[in-house]
């Protein structure tokens, strides 16, 4: 049994009840109609009973989940974009508790303009790719189904000396530039990010920095660095150093320091249309960078981009596009242009660098019960 939750670590039990935290302006504002016509009914059916929260703010579903009495629930269903998934595990890692809190079972409900997160567990299940309403079905069938999986976590340190989580992705440059300059299309919903990319691709930018990782085979050669970053309320990265001492000698630094896009991702899908790693979900510990150097043509590039919806854009061979599982990276800006958007949320220009934490927490999917090597460790406080 799972002292955090109180079930079996590959199921959640039979009834269940889950606090539900819901965005009622996410995608297109249509969340809390959709909760209850097409949610409502499959869970009364599947015998999962629910406290509903609706959020009222940027950052609330943070402060919610860092008071929450956690024991009262036996999973948190987040329904929206990647955003408010997001909030919730950074405010779980915030508690005190952090350790115990991050075991908590973790179920995604589209409800926002990209819903890339629930995108990949749908695609893990075996679904056909669907978007608004069906993959609202999808997922929530999922929740029924009560089976988790182990999940990866991107663990953040920025030079400000910001550290945050990830459960989806970083990005730097074009993809980071639509996600936060087509806000002012939402809208649309996820049709924001097609409008927001044609509008960048005619304004191409460049962006100058300096990009090295950890690749998974030197990772798994390597021994820890001599001086790992050691912080207080979160898991030691032991493969980062110090952002003001260089990378260790056994990372790969790329030469070219002029980029379209940098992008770290855990999962497959960037959204509900876009199945940007068609290469499959990572192993434990292992995330997907991709990068596109500078001088990749306007024409190319919007054929990645129209390929990217079925996943058939590394069939081009484009060799400006460049595909590496890593374990760790870091990525220095030199000129100060573009942003950083982290699982779609916007953060300032500076250095930053991260690890995967393998495995590291529970999310509701369609897959079985993993072997015990498969496991998120169970850590005693």
């Amino acid at each position: 049994m799972d002292p955090a939750c109180g079930c079996s670590r590959g199921a959640l039990p039979r009834p269940c009840r889950v606090l539900v935290l819901l965005n009622p302006r996410g995608g297109k504002g249509k969340a809390l109609q959709q909760f209850q016509r097409l949610v409502l009914p499959l869970l009364a059916e599947a015998e999962v009973s629910f406290k509903l929260t609706v959020t009222e703010r940027q950052n609330h579903a943070r402060e919610l989940v860092r008071a929450e009495e956690l024991g009262r629930w036996d999973a948190l269903v987040i329904m929206s974009g990647d955003g408010l998934m997001h909030e919730v595990v950074n405010g779980l890692m915030d508690r005190p508790d952090w350790e115990t809190a991050i075991q908590k079972p973790l179920c995604s409900l589209p409800g926002g303009s990209g819903n890339a997160l629930a995108a990949s567990l749908n695609h893990y299940a075996g679904y056909g790719q669907v978007t608004n309403e069906d993959l609202l079905t999808n997922c929530t069938r999922l929740l029924c189904g009560r089976l988790l999986s182990p999940m990866n976590l991107l663990s953040l340190h920025a030079a400000s000396g910001i550290r945050l989580f990830s459960v989806l992705s970083l990005a730097w440059g074009l993809v980071a530039d639509v996600d936060v300059e087509s806000e002012k299309y939402r809208c649309l919903g996820e049709k924001r990010f097609t409008v927001g990319t044609f509008f960048r691709l005619v304004n191409l930018r460049t962006y100058r920095g300096q990009l090295a990782y950890l690749p998974t085979g030197s990772a798994v050669l390597s021994k820890t660095p001599t001086s790992p970053l050691l912080l207080q309320g979160g898991p030691v990265d032991s493969h980062l150093v110090p952002l003001e001492e260089p990378v260790p000698s056994h990372w790969t630094v790329v030469p070219e320091q002029d980029f379209v896009l940098v992008l770290a991702l855990l999962h497959t899908h960037m959204a509900s249309k876009m199945f940007t790693a068609p290469m499959g979900r990572c192993a434990a510990g292992v995330m997907h960078l991709f990068y596109v150097r500078a001088g990749v043509p306007r024409t190319m590039l919007l054929r990645l981009f129209l390929a990217m919806e079925n996943g058939t854009h590394m069939e081009y061979g484009c060799p400006y596009l460049v595909h590496v599982p890593v374990v760790a990276f870091r990525l220095e800006c030199k000129d100060g242009r573009g942003v950083f958007a982290v699982d779609g949320e916007l953060l300032i220009s500076e250095a930053v660098q991260g690890q995967v934490q393998p495995d590291y927490l529970w999310m509701v999917s369609g897959g079985r019960e993993p072997p015990p090597t498969q496991k998120p460790q169970q850590k005693a406080l």
